[in-house]
């Protein structure tokens, strides 16, 4: 089956720091209770404002004479930013939809963008075996640390 990452824009109390209710943190637990007693919760968090360590790293086509550059946060157009995000794994993107519609956020311009994660198939014949093998290591070593 594959897997689904919902990412939850911020907003500007979410950028400004300010922490959810007691009340909206119980709504979210009990979304996330739900997301796991179905079996498809991979992960899940909620990000820190911008400010607190956030950074951009932005590339050039030529990075021996422009190397890349880096912004610190915090940065403008909070709707722009990640709040948080879950990785689901479910059927299709109408089941992720079918979801993320019973998320307990109602607030007026909360958006939840669900994008499908390419698993190393999607990738094709470039994706030579060789290069499937150091990747299929990789991720076992990431599981066992986690």
């Amino acid at each position: 089956m594959p897997r689904y990452i919902l990412f939850i824009n911020a907003n500007a109390d979410s950028e400004a720091g300010k922490m959810p209710s007691t009340e909206m943190i119980e709504a979210m637990t009990t979304f996330n209770e739900s997301l796991s007693k179905a079996g498809i919760l991979l992960a899940g968090e909620g990000l820190h404002a911008s400010r607190y360590d956030g950074a951009r790293v932005v590339f050039t086509s030529d990075p021996e004479t422009n190397p890349p550059t880096v912004v610190k946060g915090p940065f403008p157009n909070p709707t722009q930013l990640v709040a948080g995000y879950w990785i689901i794994r479910v059927k299709d993107a109408e089941e992720a939809i079918d979801w993320v519609k019973k998320c307990p956020i109602h607030e007026d311009g909360v958006v939840v963008e669900i994008r499908r994660i390419a698993d190393m198939e999607d990738f094709g014949e470039q994706f030579t075996l060789e290069l499937r093998e150091r990747e299929a290591v990789l991720r076992k070593e990431a599981e066992e640390r986690s």
